[in-house]
């Protein structure tokens, strides 16, 4: 049984090295996107104007201005209020052109605005595949998840990669928790590091003594990976089985293809304002803090939160509430430790995968953990080719004497 376990291993892990690698790598990054992201690009963060002794607009309003100047477009997503000196970021995508019934073709999904003087002070193609300074980050956070696989017939082949790899990964887990304790009284040898013992040994130990040191999260990741990839697909239909989920708007429309949506009947004023009613009346804390317009589902989402808390971190992250964007009904909402166990569940995945479930402390752990997932893959990699040439010298040395040709005379052809 160990000799199977042993290749099952061997196989998962050369099938979901370089997978794993890359999506380590960035991990280790993206944990700092945002910081990073306006370290490299002061043009898109940092507004031009003297904000301080001048009126700062709110976001609804820069929205609104924005799609007045640049009718082809729609704000999609917009914060109500954004940080002292700072632009406010929006996604765009094309409305219809009446001419061909047809979107617009724009070279831009996310714009940098002047808070004062509402003028677009930057642009550019959120995950584009290009290394250049303005699209590096967003490269590298898609690059995460999707390894910019195109799509096919409908079908986020990347996505559907990366959930079956956290499948493998996942299963693997437990393959390698048992391969590294072979029996009770060597148990101590699985957390041990030889560090004066040579390479080889050193390499060994760090694939498998550092996999026990960090077992647990390795299996965190593994399973948020399949939830954030492959949530309808696996991780629901499993939940179910044990839990009762609240289905969300997105659970139960059917999305529009881009040429056949419709302009929302609703506004983003009005949509704030029944928010803020609704969430009084359920109680719940937090100013309204953004707004996205999902055009294919023909739903609103307001965000709770104060400015500066748009990624969520700490706890289970923020509250959002729904709205039908044509007849402002509510749909229902996502609020952090409310629900099911496997609403619950769910809610937890993105926290527990960026570490923001813990703050700024578990954003540091989950860098780390990317760089040692990395070196994870590469140090298994390592064990197998050197395992495959010492199996191909052996296999030679014995086809040798098969010949009758001794070792030193078939190495010296």
């Amino acid at each position: 049984m160990r000799a199977l376990f042993v290749l099952i291993h061997r196989w998962f892990g050369l099938a979901a090295a370089v997978f794993l690698f890359i999506s380590g790598a960035t991990g280790a990054v993206i944990s700092w996107d945002h910081e990073l992201d306006a370290w490299l690009n002061p043009q898109l963060f940092d507004a031009r104007s003297a904000v301080g002794a001048q009126p700062v607009l709110d976001g609804l309003t820069l929205a609104n201005r924005v799609e007045q100047a640049e009718p082809r477009l729609r704000v999609t997503y917009v914060l109500t209020r954004e940080e002292p000196g700072h632009t406010m970021n929006m996604m765009v995508e094309p409305r219809l052109d009446p001419a061909t019934a047809k979107p617009y073709v724009l070279d831009f999904n996310q714009i940098a605005v002047d808070p004062v003087t509402a003028e677009i002070q930057g642009r550019r193609m959120w995950g584009a595949i290009s290394l250049s300074r303005e699209n590096l980050l967003p490269f590298l956070y898609k690059l995460h998840y999707t390894m910019h696989l195109p799509e096919v017939g409908g079908i986020e082949t990347g996505i559907w990669l990366m959930g079956i790899v956290g499948i493998v990964w996942t299963l693997d887990c437990f393959i390698a928790l048992y391969l590294s304790f072979p029996n009770v009284r060597s148990w101590r040898k699985s957390f041990a590091f030889r560090w004066r013992d040579g390479a080889h040994k050193l390499n060994f130990d760090l694939h498998r003594s550092g996999g026990v040191w960090v077992w647990a999260l390795l299996l965190i990741l593994a399973v948020t990976s399949i939830s954030m990839n492959l949530e309808r697909q696996v991780m629901r239909p499993i939940l179910q089985t044990v839990s009762t989920l609240s289905a969300g708007p997105f659970d139960t429309r059917t999305p529009l293809a881009p040429e056949k949506v419709a302009e929302p009947r609703v506004s983003r004023e009005q949509v704030v304002r029944l928010a803020a009613d609704e969430a009084r009346r359920r109680g719940l804390p937090g100013p309204v803090g953004g707004v996205f317009y999902s055009s294919m589902f023909g739903v609103y989402g307001v965000g709770l939160f104060e400015p500066g808390n748009d990624h969520g971190d700490g706890g289970l992250g923020n509250a959002w509430l729904y709205f039908d964007a044509a007849t402002g009904a509510p749909q229902g909402g996502r609020i952090p430790g409310t629900g099911s166990a496997g609403d619950i569940f769910l809610q937890a995945q993105f926290p527990l995968h960026s570490g923001r479930i813990l703050g700024l402390p578990g954003r540091i752990m989950i860098s780390i953990m990317g760089a040692l997932v990395a070196m994870l893959s590469v140090t298994g990699v390592i064990i197998w080719v050197r395992k495959r040439r010492a199996r191909l010298q052996q296999r030679q040395r014995l086809a040798g004497s098969a010949a009758g040709v001794s070792p030193e005379g078939f190495a010296g052809r």
